[in-house]
């Protein structure tokens, strides 16, 4: 089967400048494929290529080593429409200042289908129907973004990127300042989505649990480079996590059957989630 994206030994390194000089970034042969139908999750402390590796995906940025395919295909050979109408990104930290209701933002996603069309035809509005009833926000479609919560503005969001009809989806830290409910409601909509509809999914995640819970596999970045790539029971290793993130840790396992769960050691054995 061939791989619906892939990296072959990419390198990419940001050009010196004042505010990296001590510790210049570089992304170093990184190669590995994703599977039509697959979930991988990109997990790794800060600096360690996980933002540059989306960035690279999109073709924000060149690789300057090695070479990126999609469905077979070099990624440079891919014009931007049509690299958008395969791939679509829902990125952290997104505003809610935008003066648009839902449904406006989720037709949005309807632009790489016709990028010289300036307004939605019937197929544009079913697909945006379809993808906000995806999502849960079918009935928040005619509410200004800026009245929504943050749980609500994500799915929103993430019904955009779903109505571009992606062959992948990639979403950056899709969680992060969500509280309990949302973070939960946000892992069942991936699962579902991926289950449902055979959406291939790469996530981008500092929370290693939920990116267990969901991920059919974990790649874990180091530095720029590969520290290892496997299922979460086998990339989710005590010494491993330790070294990568400079910490000691506990992984635990539910009956050997759950995803493993990794818990962060604090002084005299107090322990949270990483």
């Amino acid at each position: 089967m061939t791989a619906l994206a892939e990296f072959r030994a990419v390198g990419f390194a940001y050009p010196a400048s004042a505010k990296y000089r001590a510790r210049p970034f570089r992304l170093a042969n990184l190669s590995f494929a994703i599977a039509p139908g697959e979930i991988v999750g990109v997990i790794g402390p800060n600096s360690s290529g996980k933002t540059t590796l989306i960035r690279l995906l999109t073709r924000v940025l060149e690789p300057g080593e090695g070479e990126i395919a999609l469905e077979g295909k070099r990624l440079r050979d891919w014009g931007r429409a049509a690299l958008a109408r395969r791939i679509a990104v829902v990125p952290q930290g997104v505003s809610r200042d935008f003066p648009f209701t839902v449904e406006e933002l989720v037709l949005m996603g309807r632009y790489p289908h016709a990028p010289g069309r300036y307004f939605e035809n019937p197929a544009d509005v079913r697909a945006a129907r379809a993808a906000m009833d995806a999502t849960g926000v079918l009935d928040l479609a005619p509410l200004a973004l800026a009245s929504l919560g943050g749980g609500e503005t994500q799915r929103a969001i993430i019904a955009r990127a779903l109505a571009q009809e992606p062959r992948l989806l990639v979403l950056d830290e899709p969680t992060a300042h969500l509280d309990l409910r949302y973070q939960a409601e946000t892992a069942a909509l991936l699962r579902r989505l991926n289950r449902q509809r055979g959406l291939t999914v790469l996530l981008v995640s500092h929370d290693l649990n939920l990116a267990a819970e969901v991920a059919d596999r974990l790649l874990l970045l180091a530095d720029g480079r590969v520290a290892r790539l496997g299922a979460p029971a086998e990339v989710l290793d005590e010494s491993l996590i330790a070294s990568v993130y400079g910490c000691a840790v506990r992984v635990d396992t539910d009956a050997g059957t759950g995803p493993p769960r990794v818990r962060l050691l604090y002084g005299r054995g107090v322990a949270g989630h990483v």
